[in-house]
């Protein structure tokens, strides 16, 4: 998994890039096909914003969220994204289980 984290109007400090890894990391644990994570973190006047997109094979998931602290808005990207990461695994596991396997296909030979 390739992890890019960069800030706009913002120094990203070693806290932070270690507090994102680790927030970020929590993907992995359910689903490992993960390409590539780019984290912006951005700051306008009391706007503390975090947006992350995750590049997964045949699909890229966006997520963004404001708040007044940075870690809180990381803390609810992290939730956010763990939500998606899971529906979106959820809905490949019932294609394949839909598909079916041997007994599911038609036995008829023409």
């Amino acid at each position: 998994m390739n992890l890019s984290i960069t800030g706009h109007h913002l120094d990203v400090t070693p806290a932070i890039r270690s507090y994102v890894e680790d927030k970020i990391g929590r993907v992995t644990r359910h689903f490992d096909h993960v390409i590539d994570v780019s984290v912006v973190l951005s700051v306008e006047k009391l706007r503390h914003k975090a947006e992350v997109n995750v590049h997964l094979p045949g699909k890229d998931i966006y997520v963004e969220h404001v708040d007044g602290d940075m870690y809180a808005a990381i803390d609810s990207l992290a939730d956010k994204l763990d939500r998606q990461i899971l529906k979106h695994k959820q809905k490949i596991s019932d294609v394949h289980r839909d598909s079916g396997g041997l007994k599911r296909q038609s036995t008829e030979l023409g």
